[in-house]
């Protein structure tokens, strides 16, 4: 069982709400934004298949570590690495993995609490009829005016970051746990109800044949790599989210369960989103490998021209923003909880901190749709021409920090990390246990480092 420790921000009331926390964390604009368009433009069946493959092979086992080490360590990311460390007798320097992932989340939040803005803008836009009887030109160019306009962008960013930190300043049963025992099961009853709509009204039969019937000739090494890069991203791993998560924990509650259920309702929320989205596409006879337009300029055409589109689509951009919302909120938490715990600082203080350095960052990507130029740069940055500095940050955390927290998470849960610690603190079936640790030592840190190559441009596949 659980070691004797406790964390200082208390913990979640239930099993339950920890799986309902930990998924509102990981279901985000990834699953809904990204999912359905990376599908489309990958084979889908066939993508839908090697995602599900990853998720089960890769997913899953560094989902069970980050929660294991936070539930054993009790604190931030940083600090629980850091404890473990000494626990195994290992050297201190270990505890950059956790590190690692704290500032690889927050940095990732300063781009994407600006692409949240656009899911709480498009809400307004939709209710205000924009996309009504509105040709694809029109309605990218709506798209296009509103993503590069500085003050409409900042105004938006403002909002979902006060939002998230009046929250989280609430601490964690009665900021983090209330908010998302609103939000996951309102957003499960908006996409069950927009998957409805979509069954009776839209090309469902063909989008069920896209999705779930895999053509293997479309297999290509680049959409196995792609697949595994989005399930292990799509779980929050790597980010610091699910070790803070985890440390807040019941001890008797079983991880391994716990960690299924978590992919589960993860995986779910991007496959009914793509029942939703493509037969509303295909209806229209739109293009399924639109590309990341596919949310903000594809559907907006298609909900301009079908019979309740204004009712359709402004629900449909409220349960983006409830996705969204869910994610920022935990990823903040890392920092705020580290804050609390390093500086002495009350919870109010730390958010107000929190919020002001996430703001100010936030101004990076902002400038960089906006175009000011003094965020437009061009050279080739750790293998990737950039443009801007929003592509510096996004390929710095997506394909450079992630990966290699994930990898030294995995290195640290697999070989560093004492064995008796790790099965007493994961405490499952024997065979359960061989086949994690296996995972964890040999088939995962192979599988992300390929990846980390692949992302790099070091190994072309």
């Amino acid at each position: 069982m659980s070691v004797a420790r406790q964390s200082v921000h208390g913990q979640w009331s239930s099993r339950l709400m920890f799986i309902i926390a930990a998924t509102g964390a990981a279901v985000g604009l990834g699953n809904i934004w990204k999912f359905p368009y990376i599908m489309g433009q990958n084979g889908g069946g066939a993508f839908v298949l090697l995602y599900l493959l990853c998720i089960l092979l890769i997913g899953i086992p560094v989902l069970m570590a980050e929660v294991m080490i936070g539930r054993r360590g009790r604190q931030s990311p940083g600090w629980s690495v850091r404890t473990l460390a000494f626990e195994a007798h290992a050297h201190k320097n270990w505890q950059l993995a956790g590190w690692m992932g704290l500032v690889g989340g927050f940095l990732i939040l300063t781009f994407y609490s600006v692409i949240a803005g656009w899911a709480f803008a498009y809400v307004g836009k939709s209710i205000q009829g924009a996309f009504v009887e509105q040709d694809a030109a029109a309605i990218s160019q709506l798209f296009g005016s509103f993503t590069t306009d500085f003050s409409s962008l900042l105004l938006w960013t403002t909002v979902v970051i006060g939002l998230t930190c009046a929250v989280v300043a609430k601490g964690v049963q009665q900021g983090l746990e209330k908010a998302v025992r609103v939000l996951m099961p309102a957003l499960y009853v908006l996409l069950i109800g927009l998957a409805v709509y979509a069954g009776f009204t839209g090309e469902f039969s063909q989008a069920l044949r896209f999705m779930f019937y895999p053509d293997f000739s479309k297999i290509t090494m680049s959409g196995v790599l792609i697949a595994l890069g989005h399930a292990f991203f799509t779980l929050s791993l790597a980010s610091g989210v699910m070790i803070t998560y985890g440390a807040y924990m019941p001890s008797k509650v079983s991880i391994a369960r716990t960690s299924m259920w978590i992919a589960l309702a993860d995986t779910s929320v991007a496959l009914i989103a793509g029942m939703v989205i493509y037969p509303i596409v295909f209806a229209q006879g739109l293009d399924a490998g639109q590309g990341p337009g596919l949310i903000f300029v594809t559907l907006p055409i298609a909900f301009g021209a079908m019979p309740g589109g204004v009712v359709v689509g402004t629900l449909f951009f409220i349960m983006l923003v409830f996705a969204a919302f869910t994610s920022t909120i935990a990823m903040i938490e890392s920092v705020v909880a580290w804050l609390i715990e390093s500086k002495g600082m009350r919870r109010l203080q730390a958010c107000l901190l929190s919020g002001a350095v996430l703001w100010l960052m936030s101004l990076l990507t902002i400038a960089s749709f906006a175009g000011s130029s003094w965020a437009q740069v061009q050279f080739n940055f750790l293998g990737k021409d950039v443009n801007n500095l929003f592509e510096i940050l996004d390929h710095l955390t997506s394909d450079i920090m992630l990966p290699l927290g994930g990898l030294t998470i995995a290195i640290f849960a697999g070989w560093i990390m004492r064995q008796q610690a790790t099965a007493e603190e994961l405490n499952t079936s024997p065979l359960t246990y061989t086949i994690w640790r296996f995972s964890i030592r040999w088939f995962t840190p192979i599988a992300i480092l390929l990846v980390f190559l692949n992302l790099t441009g070091i190994l072309s596949l």
